[in-house]
């Protein structure tokens, strides 16, 4: 999805959330708008995203919300971890499949066949080219773990 689709989504989304009363869900779109804004400001970006820095956006605001959820479990605060999962799935909803399983490790191979990478220890040398051609495709943690499973296979 292009920037410019995103935006016009996110703007439909929104005026929908603010019909609904949908709170959880209106804050989740308006957090996503206002990150996506500032990253647009920041002075390498000239104005404008690539699709890989929204989806890099997405990402951080994905993995926020998991790691508060996570915090708040610990501390036996089942409403507020409630409410970063609601607003997790929202953001969830604007981030492309990810790859994963067999899909991944099927795009992995051409990849590190290309490095060369036999062994475990070319593990770093295929990583290098893989976590590039997953960028926005495949969480990293994924990734790596595709990437150590096929190497020591």
């Amino acid at each position: 999805m292009s920037i410019d689709a995103l935006d016009q989504q996110l703007s439909h989304d929104l005026k929908e959330a603010m019909r609904a009363k949908a709170t959880i869900r209106l804050e989740a779109i308006r957090s996503i708008r206002t990150a996506l804004t500032m990253e647009k400001s920041n002075a390498g970006n000239h104005g404008s995203l690539t699709d890989a820095q929204v989806v890099a956006v997405l990402q951080r605001l994905k993995k926020q919300r998991q790691e508060s959820a996570d915090i708040y479990h610990q501390q036996n605060r089942g409403d507020l971890a409630g409410v970063e999962e609601e607003q997790l799935a929202v953001i969830a909803s604007y981030l492309p499949e990810m790859l994963e399983g067999q899909a991944l490790e099927d795009a992995l191979r051409p990849l590190i066949a290309q490095v060369g990478a036999s062994g475990p220890g070319d593990f770093g040398k295929a990583m290098g080219i893989c976590s590039k051609a997953m960028a926005g495709k495949a969480e990293g943690k994924a990734v790596a773990e595709a990437v150590k499973k096929l190497l020591n296979s």
